[in-house]
C-alpha cells in the first residue's frame, strides 16, 4: 500500500470525488494498520455551495484547512463522531470531498474491536463509523494524505458508479438536490440507498 502522489488530488472536486471510489483509505496506528476501499463520497463545492462548511467563503478555525492546497486532511466533529474529508480545489478555493463509506479490506479484526461490532456490513457504512473503525481522529486534521499515518492508496477500478443528491443536508435550499454524492453501484457497504441517477 503506497500513498498516491500529490498530482492525484490536483483535479476538479467533482472529478476527485469520483476518482476516490475504489481507492484504499489507510490508517496506521500503534494498534496496527486498518484499511478499506472507498465506496461512497460527497463533493462540497465551497463558497457557492450552501451545504459546504465554507459557504460564503466562511473562514474559521474549523474550515481553515479547506483554504489550503488539495490533498490535505479535513476532519471535523459531528455530535460524537469524527468525519474525514479530502481537501480539494486550488489554494484559497475551499472545497472538499467527504468520505462516506468504505469496504473493509485490511485489519478487519482491529476494526471490529474498535467498534465492538461483529457485523461487517454495519462496520464502516457511514462516515462516523469508518473513522472510528480505522482510528481516524481530530489529530489527523491538517496532515497530508500523501504520507502516513493516514493516506490513500490505489485499489480497485469500480465497475459501475452512480450519483444522487447528498445526504443529511435538507436545510440547504437548492443545494440539497445537487447530484454530488457518488457511490459504487451495488456495493453493500454504501451508507444509504436513495433515488439515484446513472452515471
Amino acid at each position: 500500500m503506497k500513498p498516491l502522489p500529490l498530482n492525484f488530488y490536483q483535479k476538479s472536486t467533482l472529478e476527485l470525488a469520483k476518482s476516490l471510489l475504489g481507492c484504499l483509505l489507510v490508517k496506521e496506528t500503534d494498534e496496527g494498520t486498518a484499511a478499506g476501499y472507498i465506496v461512497e463520497t460527497e463533493a462540497y463545492m465551497g463558497p457557492e455551495d450552501r451545504a459546504a462548511h465554507s459557504f460564503g467563503n466562511r473562514r474559521t478555525k474549523r474550515t481553515e484547512i479547506m483554504f489550503h492546497e488539495p490533498g490535505l486532511v479535513y476532519t471535523y466533529q459531528m455530535h460524537t463522531h469524527t468525519l474525514v474529508n479530502v481537501v480539494s480545489g486550488a489554494i484559497e478555493k475551499p472545497e472538499a470531498v467527504l468520505i462516506r463509506a468504505i469496504e473493509p479490506k485490511v485489519g478487519i479484526d482491529l476494526m471490529q474491536r474498535r467498534r465492538n461490532l461483529p457485523n461487517l456490513i454495519n462496520l464502516t457504512n457511514g462516515p462516523g463509523k469508518l473513522s472510528k473503525a480505522l482510528g481516524i481522529t481530530m489529530e489527523d486534521y491538517g496532515h497530508s494524505f500523501i504520507t502516513p499515518p493516514l493516506y490513500i492508496a490505489s485499489g480497485i477500478i469500480p465497475a459501475d458508479i452512480s450519483t444522487s443528491p447528498r445526504i443529511g443536508i435538507e436545510n440547504t435550499g437548492e443545494a440539497k438536490d445537487y447530484p454530488w454524492r457518488f457511490f459504487i453501484e451495488g456495493n453493500p457497504y454504501v451508507s444509504r440507498t436513495r433515488k439515484k441517477q446513472s452515471f
